[in-house]
């Protein structure tokens, strides 16, 4: 069959651009370090220059063409943007023109989104290794294997990376050196990106079950079993960790594990929540995107 090709589409307004020097002042990072951004709030609270006055302007500023499927998401960094790709190869692109800065072909599709910490891009790969490659070169620093394919997006916080693997494994690896620092294995494959907030890890699992592990030790803190298969990766705010599972949409406390709430829509959650502005929105399988909010 022939590969669909997928173009890496970057979208800019055309009103005219703003300077990677003109950021608005922000206590947060003004770059898209990681695919979960903010405890997996899925924004940038530093983004200031789309809005819905002039969305409607927006333009192709350029494309880079990979020749397969992108379903990576890109992190964008210091004027840079790196992603992968199912050809096999990370891509580390001039985020003003497109153009390729370099390329590291790990051997099999990359499903995973990249994170980039310290000079650093972490990525997993379909060949079951997390690779840490420099963010300026593409030199390969180090890879961690794992025993089965990691289609998990890794986070990184305080010199350690956290990732999944579908051995059923979550790994935390010093983000220096690739060495193990621990490992907790839950009873199904693990595909979702960990959320880091407040020395907790977040993450779920296909064997029905959210979890939450201390960042330090590894050690359980909790676990929700939701009854069915999660492909939702969870996010964090304000104490409540968020996430789907089967056809609901659940809200549990992110110190205890209790249920606060759920809502069912009419076919599989497997969307991760994005939370902002008092606002929980995430996709469902019944064809429809929701809206939560306080009544």
């Amino acid at each position: 069959m022939k590969h669909i090709r997928t173009l890496v589409l970057i979208l800019c307004a055309c009103f005219g651009p703003v300077a990677w020097g003109q950021q608005p002042e922000c206590k947060f990072s003004p770059f898209w370090a990681e695919f979960h951004k903010e405890n997996m709030q899925r924004w940038n609270r530093c983004e200031k220059v789309l809005t819905v006055k002039n969305v409607k302007n927006l333009g192709l500023k350029w494309s880079y063409n990979t020749d397969d499927v992108v379903w990576s998401s890109p992190a964008v960094v210091n004027g840079v943007v790196y992603v992968g790709s199912f050809n096999c190869c990370v891509y580390s692109l001039n985020a003003k023109t497109g153009a390729k800065l370099w390329s590291y072909y790990i051997g099999n599709q990359v499903y995973s989104s990249p994170a980039v910490a310290n000079g650093v891009v972490y990525v997993g790969s379909r060949n079951n290794k997390l690779y840490a490659l420099n963010a300026s070169t593409g030199a390969k620093l180090w890879s961690y294997a794992t025993g089965s394919r990691m289609d998990s997006s890794p986070a990184v916080a305080k010199g350690v990376v956290y990732v999944g693997s579908d051995d059923g494994n979550v790994y935390a690896l010093n983000a220096s050196t690739g060495a193990l620092l621990w490992s907790y294995t839950t009873g199904g494959p693990v595909s979702t990106s960990p959320a880091v907030a407040n020395g907790v890890i977040y993450v779920s699992s296909t064997n029905n079950k959210v979890y939450a592990l201390n960042a330090s030790t590894g050690s359980l803190l909790w676990s929700y079993a939701t009854g069915s298969y999660v492909a939702s990766s969870a996010a964090v705010a304000n104490g409540v960790v968020y996430v789907g599972s089967g056809p609901n949409v659940y809200a549990l406390n992110a110190s205890t594990g209790a249920k606060l709430w759920s809502y069912a829509t009419r076919s599989g959650v497997g969307s991760s929540p994005a939370v902002a502005d008092g606002v929980v929105y995430v996709g469902s399988g019944d064809g429809k995107v929701y809206a939560f909010g306080l009544k």
